[in-house]
């Protein structure tokens, strides 16, 4: 019984060990085992290890860096598109998100619950390609009964990171 017991509270420390791990990672994708394992108080292989088994297991799908696109100069149009969809025999919504995630436009393809089934987000380099992609691709396929396009106007805060955070407001005061 006493063996079980110890399996079992190994188990629990190595997914909160996880759990923190994947926890910095997400707010700094820079973070080496090394520096993990200094504010865990771990040793660095034993972090380099987790990540390793956590990159295989796909539980880290990858590390992306997150960019504003306007200060860097590249023009860019985000639209969120909101499908209404028929699911397929056999398949379901799934058949339909696949062969809409291969375009290499799509973002992101969401299941939502609600007045529309899937939320797909698309980027081109301005409203007329995104406008295309959408009358071309997207609204023909068979399992699509109606689309809603909103374009992206500006970004304030994505994945916990506020956009320009230093602006300041010029804007004069007017009291009447």
């Amino acid at each position: 019984m006493y063996i079980i017991m110890d399996i079992l509270q190994k188990k629990e420390r190595v997914i909160i060990v996880k759990d923190k791990i994947l926890t910095l990672l997400e707010a700094d994708s820079r973070l080496t085992a090394s520096k993990i394992a200094v504010m865990l108080g771990m040793e660095e292989g034993v972090v380099a290890a987790a990540i390793r088994e956590m990159e295989d297991e796909n539980i880290i799908l990858g590390y992306k860096t997150l960019v504003n696109w306007e200060k860097a100069g590249r023009e860019m149009t985000v639209a969120n598109i909101e499908l209404k969809l028929t699911p397929q025999r056999g398949g379901g919504f799934d058949t339909v998100a696949e062969r809409i995630y291969k375009f290499p436009q799509v973002k992101s393809v969401t299941l939502m619950s609600g007045s529309y089934d899937l939320l797909v987000t698309v980027e081109g380099k301005n409203l007329k390609e995104v406008a295309m992609f959408v009358s071309e691709r997207l609204a023909p396929m068979e399992s699509v009964v109606s689309t809603a396009t909103h374009f992206e106007l500006k970004t304030y805060k994505k994945d916990g990171v506020i956009f320009d955070e230093d602006e300041e407001d010029n804007r004069e005061v007017i009291s009447i």
